[in-house]
């Protein structure tokens, strides 16, 4: 109970608890009402407007979004109000995120492959989330000591040499290593210091006359996918639903 009292009522951080709460559980829930749904069970159905069109929960996430943003916004670090904003801003976002791949793609690609990038998105937000909640500043300026703090000059370069490294590791093709990163300085140096990914702008950019540098970003990221992709397939598939499989294409005989 200390500990509670010292490292989240204290510094203000209840709010962004329940915020990550609610979030975690509205998706949890939605995931499991959206798959009871799609094997046909229990009592729950798609909502349709009244011309046929398919609601999807993206919507009202949308809405809650704005209005517990708005709400925490208005209502501080303390009190009701906030903690009730922090809230509502939860379950809009879970909403939202759930169907991050429909916003994404434009389409209705809740069930297919490219519908991991939810389950994926989900995953990495509430890990940061998380780690802002265990104490982690963002950009590292938690690591400075108290003289450091005083001098700006010093935070500000901290944090423009960290984002630096993470934006160089977003070019490099590293998307969670740079979102990951900003929260977590070394994170950021590792992405940028590696080889790029073979599709990244930074190879595109700068591998184009370096045929051993391409030659061999090619033969890590080969190792790295064959390694890694199907196990988080599979933690993915677990978390959210395998995807329906891909119709067979038909050969043509010449």
């Amino acid at each position: 109970m200390g500990w509670f009292e010292r490292n989240i009522m204290e510094p203000g951080k209840l709010p962004l608890l329940l915020a990550l709460v609610s979030f975690v559980l509205t998706f949890v829930i939605t995931r499991g009402i959206t798959r009871l749904i799609r094997a046909g069970k229990g009592p729950f159905r798609n909502i349709s407007a009244g011309d046929g069109v398919h609601v999807h929960h993206v919507v009202p996430g949308v809405i809650l979004t704005i209005i517990g943003g708005f709400g925490a916004v208005a209502g501080g670090q303390y009190g009701f109000g906030s903690a009730l904003a922090a809230v509502i801003f939860g379950i809009g976002a879970g909403l939202v995120l759930d169907e991050f791949a429909l916003v994404l793609h434009l389409a209705d690609v809740y069930w297919t492959a490219d519908g991991r990038k939810s389950v994926e998105m989900v995953v990495l937000t509430a890990s940061l989330v998380g780690l802002l909640l265990l104490g982690f500043s963002p950009l590292g300026v938690n690591d400075l000591s108290e003289g450091q703090q005083q001098n700006r000059a010093v935070v500000l370069g901290n944090v423009l040499v960290n984002f630096g490294f993470a934006l160089i590791a977003l070019f490099k093709g590293k998307v969670r290593i740079a979102v990951l990163g900003v929260i977590v300085p070394l994170i950021a140096l590792i992405g940028a210091v590696r080889l790029a990914r073979p599709t990244s702008p930074w190879a595109k950019r700068f591998y184009r006359n370096r045929p051993r540098a391409r030659a061999k970003s090619g033969l890590r990221a080969y190792h790295h996918d064959r390694r890694w992709v199907g196990p988080r397939r599979r933690f993915q598939d677990w978390i959210g639903g395998a995807p329906d499989p891909e119709p067979a294409r038909s050969l043509e005989h010449r």
